[in-house]
């Protein structure tokens, strides 16, 4: 008899192990990538890893190591993992059997009514029966189709989307500390530039009104500077609120409460050369938000898988064994063994369609997945080249600014050199002095424009944190599963 329920679960375990068949993404759509980056013009090396260190700023990367361990988004986003890993090991234990130890005790009495018991008329038989036991239940449903492995295999590639997920919000998080550092660089040296254009409309309101009193210039001069020097009072202000704001952004980053009490004293650095920009086709496997859209279309093919394989019929083992006795002490003995072994098979027959229709779901949601992970490669391939356009668009941008800035601070020293040999009129010092604020201000913030070109040059390509392409069927194996 033993022998039998040998060879019977023998058959169950090699239908389970011959019946499955590999679970492969649904709907994958085929995207051309180029050989190479036009815009790139450089040779190809390996993505820089840290590419903030590239910008050769100390305080930067501090903030961004600060950023990393304090910011609360970042955490939020870690405890996302420990959860889809909880679900992982959850949807994997429903392959292995259920096993609970039990103790038991029942006790029950039992009344005879009717029957005659001689000198005990008008009273009743009874009997008390009492019963305890030890048992190891276990119950196990074979895989026999590969049904719960394909959903374990979809919490798997979930739980690995999320880790995803994480890599980039941490790469993401980098590249805004970044561009809130240096906006706040810019924003102080606005102010810094702001202030010397408040002092320079305050030395010419003054001579305006020295040269007014001796009648040597008129009122509407004097007026004409006064409100220059009172609109650029109120730009200074605006710098300094623009500054406030971005201490604080940044101070938020950080996971700090928002004083504004970061030290910013420091100029704008130079953009570096050009980093290496690796091979188009190995963006979808470095760019953590690609893996993670990637993982997910096989998470929905995997879903789809199980959804099919639940038309077939289920198996279930379920036996006990353990021991029985009238007396507690003897419940532990040995020689009051018992057990029992059950098998069955069932096979949907009828639910409404509710399977047919879960397996057409899976199906338009494997779709759906692998649209959005098309869609997130091409929104990737677009950052990536147009990030490498802006960056000589904008250093042939800050070339012509800084032509126009040298002209406009020549032509304030020669209108004012006129101006007081009585060649030039006020209106045309206002003019100079006008336009060389707003030549050195867009000198400044090309410059700013520059760096965060290049923040997003280095989040387009997926630099800064290790990422590697996941195999399907590597990424299930090396996960082990938790048999607690």
């Amino acid at each position: 008899m033993q022998l039998r329920y040998i060879w019977l679960f023998s058959l169950v375990l090699l239908a389970s192990a011959c019946g499955r068949k590999p679970i492969e993404i649904r709907h994958q759509p085929e995207i051309p990538f180029p050989d190479e980056w036009p815009g790139a013009g450089i040779e190809e090396k390996e993505v820089l890893a840290l590419w903030w260190e590239s910008f050769g700023d100390p305080v930067l990367k501090d903030l961004v190591e600060k950023g990393l361990e304090g910011n609360f988004d970042l955490q939020a986003a870690a405890a996302r993992v420990e959860t889809a890993a909880a679900q992982a090991r959850i949807a994997g234990a429903e392959i292995l059997p259920n096993v609970s130890a039990g103790l038991n005790a029942n006790g029950q009495r039992q009344n005879f009514i009717g029957l005659p018991i001689p000198g005990a008329e008008g009273e009743s038989l009874s009997r008390t029966f009492k019963s305890f036991g030890v048992s190891l239940d276990a119950s196990w449903e074979p895989d026999v189709w590969g049904r719960i492995s394909a959903g374990k295999s979809a919490a798997i590639a979930d739980l690995e989307a999320v880790e995803a997920d994480m890599r980039f919000a941490k790469l993401s998080l980098a590249a805004q500390i970044s561009k809130a550092w240096y906006a706040a660089l810019e924003s102080w040296e606005q102010i810094r530039l702001a202030e010397k254009t408040v002092a320079n409309y305050r030395d010419t309101s003054e001579r305006v009104r020295s040269r007014y009193r001796r009648g040597l210039q008129s009122s509407l001069d004097l007026r004409l500077a006064l409100s220059s020097l009172s609109s650029a009072e109120a730009l200074l202000e605006q710098r300094k609120q623009q500054m406030d704001l971005a201490a604080r952004q940044l101070e938020i980053l950080l996971g700090r409460y928002p004083s504004a009490q970061l030290e910013t004293a420091q100029n704008l650095p130079s953009v570096p050369p050009v980093p290496p920009t690796g091979v188009p086709s190995e963006l979808v496997s470095r760019r953590p938000d690609l893996v993670a859209a990637e993982r997910r279309m096989w998470a929905a093919g995997a879903r789809w898988t199980q959804a099919r394989r639940s038309l077939y019929p289920s198996f279930s083992i379920t036996g006990r064994i353990g021991t029985s006795s009238a007396d507690f002490l003897q419940a532990f003995n040995g020689s009051f063994f018992i057990w029992n072994l059950a098998g069955n098979v069932m096979q949907p027959v009828f639910q409404g369609g509710r399977l047919r229709a879960q397996v057409e779901l899976e199906d338009a949601r494997s779709k759906e997945a692998a649209a959005r992970w098309a869609a997130s490669v091409l929104k990737a391939l677009l950052e990536v080249e147009a990030a490498l356009a802006a960056e000589s668009y904008l250093a042939r941008q800050e070339q012509s600014i800084l032509v126009s800035t040298r002209q406009a601070t020549a032509s304030l020293e020669l209108a004012q050199n006129r101006y007081d040999t009585g060649l030039e009129s006020f209106v045309t010092i206002l003019e100079a002095q006008r336009r060389s604020l707003d030549a050195e201000s867009q000198l400044l913030n090309i410059r700013r424009q520059r760096l965060d070109t290049r923040i997003d040059l280095h989040l387009a390509l997926g630099g800064g944190f290790e990422s590697k392409q996941i195999e399907p069927e590597a990424s299930n194996s090396d996960r082990k599963d938790d048999k607690s």
